[in-house]
C-alpha cells in the first residue's frame, strides 16, 4: 500500500520509483544474517535496509554503517538500539520500549503507588527497558521491592512475587510467554483486587483466549486471571483521525488494510504495526526525494550510490534528511529524537469484562496526560501497593489494673495503720521487746512496694511516650527500696537471733541487744541497692522500647494487616543488670530462709516475733523466687506478667503485715497490757516498776521450774525408800535359816557401822538414814550443795 501511494505521487521522487525486496528472516539473527549477505551482493544495489524484529535490527544496524547503509525499522523497539555510538545510522518508527516508563510512571503518582515489582523475560531489549524504569521510578521516589526474572519458566518468579506480597506488578515479556505467566498467575491465585498487572500493549487483543499447548490452563482460567490488567501501548494510530502526508485518515487506512489482508485484526500478525510500516516508507520517501534535491545542488544523483565508496556525501545527506523528518502520517506525528527513535504518544487501556477499553493518553513530549475516568476497579478504588500494616499496641486490660490498684490501695492503707499503731505503742514493753523501729522499717517498706504497683500498670494508654522512662524508673527504685526496707529490716531480726542463739556466747552478752547494729544492718543492705540502682540508671538508663509479633490478619479486609506491638522498660544490657540484681536479692532470700529454718526453735525476750518474722521471710522468699522467673517467661503478655508481678507484691506485703503486725494487735487488745503498761507508767513517772515487774516474773518463772525438778527427785527418793526396806526385810527372813551365816554378818555390821536398825527408820529421809548420827548437820549441807537446788520465793 505504501509502495504503491508514494509512487503514485508525482511531487515525492519524481524520477525514481521505490522498490521493496524482502526475506521473512523470522526474528531469527541467523536467517537473518544470511538474508542480509544475500542482498548486498546481489542486484540491485540497496540504499536503505528494513529490519522489523528487534533482535535482528541490532544484527543489521551494527553492521550497516560497513556498507554506508541507513536503517530504519518499523517494529524494533528494544531501548539499546537507541545507542548511537553502536548504531550510528539507525532509525526506527516504532518508539522505543523505554517510552512506556514515563506512563507508568504517570499511572503510579496518580494511583498513589509509591511501591511496585517487576517481572521479566530475560532478552535484552526488557532487561534495557527496566533498567530504564529502574531509573525513572526512583527519581520519581518509587520503590521498586520485588524485580524478578525468568527464560523459559516463570513459575518459580511468580510464587517469588506472591511470596514478597507484591501488588502492583510490570510485566515485561513477549505474548507467548505472557500465557505461561498469567497460567502460574492462576495457579498462584496473584490476581483480583488486591494486583494490578502493568502489561505491554502490543500483544494480539484476544492473546489470552489463544490455545496454547505450553500452558495447562483453560480459557477461563486465563481470563479470569488478566481481568483489570492495565496495558501502555505506543499509539500506533492517529488518534484525531486528520488528514496527514499521505491524504488519508487513519480511519481510511485501516479500512483499507481489512480490505487488503481479508482477515480480522486479531489473526493477523503484525497488524498494530501497520501503520508504523506504512509511515516508514513515507519517511524514507521524502527522505530520499529531500537528498536528491540536495545532491542535485552538488551535481550528484541517487544512483551514485555505493557501498564501499570513501566518499560518504550521499549517505550523511540521507542521514541528516531522515533526521529532520517531521510530518502527520496515518500513526500519527513522526518524529525522530537524537538518538533515531520515534517520538510518540502513548495510549492506556484496562481490560473490563475481556475486552481493552481505553482509559486515556499520555504525551511524553509535553508531559500531558489525557484521561478519561473509565478506569474500573473491582473493590471500587485503586488497590494499595502493598498489603498496609496498622501497628496496634497491646495494652494492660484496665480491669485488671483496677483491681489491683484498689488491693495495692488497700495494703497502703494496712500498712499506715500498721505503722501508726506501731508508733502509738512504743512505750508498750511487748512492743519494745520485738525491735519497734524495724517493724516500723519493715510497715515502710511494704509501703512502698505496694506504691510500685501502680507504675507497673501504666502504659501508652495513660502516658505519653516521654513519660516512658520517669515510670520506668519509679518501678525500680521504688520496688528496690521498698524490698530493701521491708526484708532488710526482717533479715536483720533473724540474722541477729542465729548469731547470738546458734553460738556459745556467754549469757550476760545474749542479756544485751546494741539497736544501732540492727540498724547499720539495714542501712548497708538499702545502700547496696541505692549503689546498685543509681549505677544502673547513670550509665545505662531505661527507657521505652517497643516489641513486634507476628502481624494478624483482620477479619474481612485483605489489604490490612495488624502489628501488635508492646511497650516495655528495657535498656541495652538489662539481662546483665537483672542478673545482678536477681542474684543479690536470690541469695538474700536463700539466706534468710536457711537463718528462719536454723531460728525456729530458738526463744529470746529481745525480739518476740523472730518467728513470724522467718514465717514472713519463708512467705516473701518463695512468692519472689516462683515470680520473678515467671515473670519473665511472660514478659510478652502484659495481662499475665502485670498480674504475677502485681499480685505477688500485694500477697507478699498483706502477708507480712498482717504475721508481724496482726498478732501484736490482737495481744494487746484481747489482754489489755497497754492499758496496765500506761496505768504502771502513770503511777511512778518513771520506767523502775517496769524493770522491777520484770525481774519478779523472770525470778517466779524460774522458781516454777526449780519446784518442779524438785518435786521429780523427791519421788525417785520415795521410790529408793522402798527399794531399801523390802531388801531389809528380805535380809531378816535369811538370819533365822543360816545362824553361822548371821553371826557373821552381824559381827560386820557390829565393827564397822553398827546396828541396821539404828541406821534405817522409815520415817527419815533415805540420805540421812544412810549416814552416821554423829554428822546430822553435814549430811544437810552436803545433800544441798550437791543437788544445787535452790528455793526462791517472791
Amino acid at each position: 500500500m505504501a509502495l504503491r501511494d508514494v509512487n503514485n505521487r508525482s511531487d515525492i521522487l519524481r524520477d525514481y520509483e521505490l522498490q521493496l525486496i524482502h526475506h521473512d528472516s523470522q526474528c531469527d539473527p541467523g536467517k537473518s544474517t544470511k538474508f542480509l549477505y544475500e542482498l548486498l551482493y546481489n542486484e540491485p544495489m540497496k540504499i536503505v535496509l528494513m529490519p522489523g524484529c528487534s533482535g535482528v535490527s541490532t544484527l543489521v544496524a551494527e553492521a550497516a554503517r560497513m556498507w554506508n547503509l541507513i536503517v530504519l525499522s518499523y517494529g524494533s523497539s528494544s531501548p539499546a538500539l537507541s545507542n548511537r555510538q553502536r548504531f550510528p545510522t539507525f532509525f526506527r518508527t516504532h518508539p522505543s520500549a523505554t517510552l512506556h516508563n514515563p506512563t507508568r510512571v504517570k499511572l503510579f503518582k496518580r494511583w498513589g503507588w509509591n511501591k511496585i515489582a517487576t517481572i521479566q523475560q530475560t532478552t535484552e531489549v526488557f532487561t534495557s527497558t527496566l533498567d530504564d524504569l529502574e531509573q525513572r521510578v526512583k527519581e520519581a521516589g518509587i520503590e521498586i521491592s520485588v524485580r524478578q526474572s525468568f527464560l523459559t519458566d516463570p513459575g518459580v518468579a511468580v510464587k517469588n512475587l506472591k511470596r514478597q506480597d507484591a501488588r502492583i506488578i510490570v510485566g515485561l515479556f513477549y505474548e507467548t510467554e505472557a500465557r505461561k505467566v498469567f497460567c502460574e498467575v492462576f495457579k498462584e491465585k496473584l490476581f483480583g483486587k488486591k494486583y494490578v498487572w502493568f502489561l505491554i500493549g502490543w500483544y494480539a487483543d484476544n492473546w489470552f483466549k489463544i490455545q496454547d499447548n505450553n500452558i495447562n490452563c483453560t480459557v477461563q482460567n486465563m481470563t479470569e486471571a488478566v481481568e483489570g490488567h492495565v496495558t501502555t501501548e505506543i499509539l500506533m494510530i492517529n488518534p484525531t483521525n486528520t488528514r496527514g502526508i499521505s491524504k488519508m485518515t487513519s480511519q481510511e487506512f485501516l479500512d483499507k488494510l481489512q480490505e487488503k489482508i481479508k482477515k480480522s485484526p486479531e489473526e493477523t500478525g503484525g497488524y498494530q504495526e501497520a501503520p508504523l510500516a506504512y509511515d516508514a516508507i513515507w519517511a524514507l520517501a521524502l527522505a530520499l526525494n529531500k537528498t536528491a534535491q540536495e545532491l542535485a545542488k552538488k551535481q550528484m544523483r541517487l544512483e551514485q550510490f555505493n557501498y564501499h565508496s570513501p566518499n560518504r556525501d550521499i549517505t550523511h545527506e540521507l542521514y541528516r534528511a531522515m533526521n529532520s523528518s517531521a510530518f502527520d502520517g496515518v500513526s500519527g506525528h513522526v518524529v525522530f529524537d537524537a538518538s533515531g527513535s520515534r517520538m510518540a504518544w502513548t495510549m492506556i487501556e484496562q481490560l473490563q469484562d475481556g475486552k481493552y477499553v481505553k482509559i486515556g493518553y499520555y504525551d511524553t513530549t509535553n508531559d500531558n496526560m489525557s484521561y478519561f475516568g473509565t478506569d474500573r476497579w473491582i473493590g471500587g478504588v485503586p488497590p494499595a501497593d502493598h498489603t498496609k500494616v496498622i501497628p496496634t499496641f497491646r495494652y494492660l486490660s484496665q480491669k485488671l489494673f483496677v483491681s489491683v490498684s484498689i488491693l495495692a490501695g488497700l495494703g497502703i492503707v494496712l500498712g499506715i495503720s500498721c505503722l501508726t499503731f506501731n508508733v502509738y505503742n512504743s512505750n508498750v514493753r511487748y512492743i519494745q521487746n520485738s525491735q519497734p523501729y524495724l517493724n516500723n522499717m519493715t510497715a515502710v517498706g511494704c509501703t512502698l512496694a505496694l506504691a510500685a504497683v501502680f507504675p507497673l500498670g501504666l502504659d501508652g494508654y495513660h502516658i505519653r511516650t516521654w513519660h516512658f522512662p520517669l515510670v520506668c524508673q519509679a518501678r525500680v527504685w521504688l520496688l528496690g527500696l521498698g524490698f530493701s526496707l521491708a526484708y532488710g529490716s526482717m533479715f536483720t531480726k533473724i540474722w541477729w537471733v542465729h548469731t547470738v542463739f546458734t553460738k556459745k556466747v556467754e549469757k550476760e552478752k545474749r542479756k544485751h541487744l546494741d539497736p544501732w547494729k540492727l540498724y547499720a544492718t539495714v542501712g548497708m543492705l538499702l545502700g547496696i541497692d541505692v549503689l546498685t540502682l543509681a549505677v544502673w540508671q547513670i550509665v545505662d538508663p531505661l527507657h521505652r522500647t517497643i516489641e513486634e509479633f507476628t502481624k494478624e490478619v483482620p477479619a474481612g479486609d485483605e489489604d490490612v494487616l495488624i502489628l501488635p506491638q508492646l511497650e516495655h522498660c528495657s535498656s541495652s544490657k538489662m539481662n546483665t543488670w537483672l542478673g545482678i540484681v536477681y542474684g543479690y536479692k536470690g541469695l538474700l532470700l536463700l539466706l534468710g530462709i536457711f537463718l528462719a529454718y536454723e531460728t525456729k526453735s530458738v526463744s529470746t525476750e529481745k525480739i518476740n516475733d523472730h518467728r513470724a518474722v522467718g514465717m514472713a521471710i519463708y512467705n516473701v522468699a518463695v512468692l519472689c523466687m516462683i515470680t520473678a522467673p515467671v515473670t519473665m517467661i511472660v514478659s510478652s503478655q502484659q495481662d499475665a506478667a502485670f498480674a504475677f508481678a502485681s499480685l505477688a507484691v500485694v500477697f507478699s506485703v498483706y502477708i507480712t503485715l498482717v504475721v508481724l503486725f496482726v498478732p501484736k494487735m490482737r495481744r494487746l487488745i484481747t489482754r489489755g497490757e497497754w492499758q496496765s503498761e500506761q496505768q504502771d507508767t502513770m503511777k511512778t513517772g518513771s520506767s523502775t516498776n517496769n524493770n522491777d515487774e520484770e525481774k519478779s516474773r523472770q525470778l517466779e518463772k524460774e522458781n516454777r521450774e526449780l519446784e518442779k525438778i524438785i518435786a521429780e527427785k523427791e519421788e525417785r527418793i520415795s521410790e529408793l525408800r522402798q527399794q531399801l526396806y523390802e531388801r531389809q526385810q528380805l535380809r531378816s527372813r535369811r538370819r533365822a535359816s543360816t545362824a553361822a551365816k548371821d553371826n557373821y554378818t552381824d559381827n560386820h555390821y557390829n565393827s564397822n557401822t553398827g546396828p541396821v536398825s539404828s541406821l534405817y527408820q522409815p520415817n527419815m529421809p533415805l540420805v540421812k538414814a544412810l549416814l552416821p548420827t554423829q554428822q546430822p548437820d553435814k549430811m544437810a549441807r552436803n545433800n544441798c550443795e550437791g543437788s544445787r537446788v535452790h528455793l526462791l520465793y517472791k
